[in-house]
C-alpha cells in the first residue's frame, strides 16, 4: 500500500515540475535536435557556433541560437518550438497559431531573426547580403507559412546545402572572431534573459487588445444595447465581446 502511495506522490511531483518547466524542456529538446542536425555538415566546409551572445554598439545584447559559417554564406538560425496550426508570411507583423479551439498571435520570428542579422553585420563589419536567415520550426507544427525562410527542422540541412554559390567569406577568421566576442559572463547572460522576459510580458499585455480572429486592434463601440468591445477591422471581421 505504501508503495502505491509513494508512486502517487512521485507522479504528482513530476507532473508539477513538468508543468513549470514544460517550455524550457521543449525548447531544450528543439535546440538539441538542431545541434544534432548541424553535426551532419562537413566540418571542413561549415563552421558551427551554438548559443552566441553578442553586444552591439548601442549596448544591447543579442542571443543567436545557431550560426553556420561557410564559403556559401553565413547562416543565422533561429529555432522555435510551436505546436498546432501556424499561418503567416515573411512580412506579417504577427503569425496566427491555432491549437484546438484556442487562437492566438505571436511575433513573427523572421523579423526577430532579421535583428540578429543586423547585429552580426555590425559586429563583423560585413554587408547584410552575406547573411542567410533561417527559422527552424518544430515538426509537430502544421505550417501554412508563405516563406522561403521558415522551414521545419528536418529540412534544415538540405536548406543549407541548397546554397552553392561561392562568396568571398573568410570562414576561419569570422569563426575565430565570433568565438572571441561571445559573451560567457553569467551576469550578462542573466541580464539578457531578464530583458527578454520583460519584453515578452509587454507583448502579452499588448496582445490582450488584439482581435483573436484577425489580429487587428480591438476598440470600444456603442450600440443601442450599450457599449462593447469590437474589432477595428469591422465589417470584415465581426468579433465582439462584452466590455
Amino acid at each position: 500500500m505504501w508503495i502505491i502511495y509513494l508512486l502517487s506522490i512521485t507522479f504528482f511531483i513530476i507532473t508539477i515540475i513538468l508543468n513549470i518547466y514544460y517550455k524550457r524542456i521543449v525548447g531544450a529538446a528543439g535546440e538539441m535536435w538542431v545541434r544534432k542536425e548541424l553535426k551532419k555538415l562537413n566540418q571542413d566546409d561549415y563552421k558551427v557556433i551554438n548559443d552566441l551572445l553578442i553586444k552591439t554598439s548601442d549596448g544591447k545584447t543579442h542571443q543567436i541560437d545557431h550560426i553556420v559559417i561557410s564559403k556559401y554564406g553565413i547562416f543565422v538560425i533561429e529555432t522555435k518550438q510551436y505546436n498546432g496550426y501556424i499561418k503567416g508570411t515573411d512580412y506579417d507583423k504577427n503569425w496566427l497559431i491555432k491549437c484546438g479551439k484556442n487562437r492566438y498571435y505571436i511575433k513573427n520570428p523572421i523579423h526577430q531573426n532579421y535583428g540578429h542579422l543586423k547585429s552580426l553585420s555590425e559586429v563583423l563589419k560585413l554587408p547584410l547580403e552575406e547573411f542567410i536567415s533561417i527559422v527552424c520550426i518544430s515538426s509537430n507544427a502544421k505550417l501554412n507559412i508563405t516563406s522561403n525562410i521558415a522551414i521545419p527542422i528536418y529540412l534544415l540541412i538540405s536548406k543549407i546545402k541548397s546554397y552553392t554559390t561561392l562568396k568571398n567569406i573568410e570562414v576561419d577568421k569570422i569563426y575565430t572572431k565570433l568565438n572571441v566576442i561571445n559573451i560567457n559572463n553569467k551576469l550578462e547572460k542573466k541580464k539578457h534573459i531578464e530583458e527578454i522576459k520583460e519584453k515578452q510580458v509587454k507583448y502579452k499585455r499588448s496582445s490582450l487588445n488584439k482581435c483573436p480572429l484577425c489580429g487587428a486592434d480591438l476598440v470600444k463601440r456603442k450600440s443601442k444595447y450599450g457599449s462593447f468591445i469590437g474589432c477595428s477591422n469591422y465589417p470584415k471581421c465581426l468579433y465582439t465581446r462584452k466590455n
